[in-house]
């Protein structure tokens, strides 16, 4: 069976992770340890997977990436490449939430997703099996979150995608499933600067 070339994206996590999934199933990864500066580098790592793999541009069929939650920045940067890549190629761009795309990389059965969020928090999601939507990410105290593992299934802590599974479920996904919306769970820390704003009359 002939798949649809896809280049999967993440940048939600500290690590620039690509993939590129072709047309006879071969899938081939370049991945990065990096916190910050993934703008600055993410379109000439995609150049070298490519390059690496004697694709162009003109043949991707699809585009993927994570959408949260995560790191603020590094979202917008996989979005906003994923996003221009599909409109200037007249593509699907594929969003997958980053819980679900963390849960493919258990091997069977029910899985539970846990992120540390900081402040005594954690990201988490159920899902009745590794890339099937589950209830959604919810932002719970730590101990509340440790409370709702299930007994039975794989727990994953770890923030890192496979990235090359990612590639192989958004070949097959529903695009109009999966929009290239942010999920962040948790609002921006910055708040808007109002102390000298004057108020407007009535």
């Amino acid at each position: 069976m002939t798949l649809p070339i896809t280049l999967a994206i993440d940048t939600a996590a500290p690590r620039l992770q690509l993939a590129l999934l072709l047309a006879d199933g071969h899938c081939e990864v370049l991945v990065e340890d990096i916190a910050k500066g993934h703008a600055e580098i993410l379109f000439d790592r995609i150049n070298t997977l490519l390059a690496r793999n004697d694709v162009g541009y003109e043949a991707l069929a699809r585009i993927a990436t994570t959408t949260g939650p995560g790191s603020f920045t590094g979202l917008r940067i996989g979005l906003s490449a994923a996003r221009g890549l599909g409109l200037a190629r007249k593509l699907p761009v594929i969003g997958v939430p980053s819980l679900l795309a963390i849960s493919l990389n258990a091997p069977s059965g029910p899985v539970a997703v846990l992120l540390d969020a900081r402040r005594d928090e954690a990201y988490f999601e159920a899902f009745p099996a590794p890339g099937v939507v589950g209830d959604g990410p919810r932002l719970l105290p730590m101990a509340e979150a440790r409370a709702a593992i299930p007994q039975d299934g794989t727990l994953i802590e770890s923030p890192f995608v496979e990235i090359g599974k990612l590639a192989r479920f958004a070949a097959d996904a529903d695009p109009t499933a999966f929009p290239p919306h942010a999920a962040y769970v948790r609002d921006a820390d910055a708040k808007p600067q109002d102390a000298s704003r004057v108020p407007r009359r009535a």
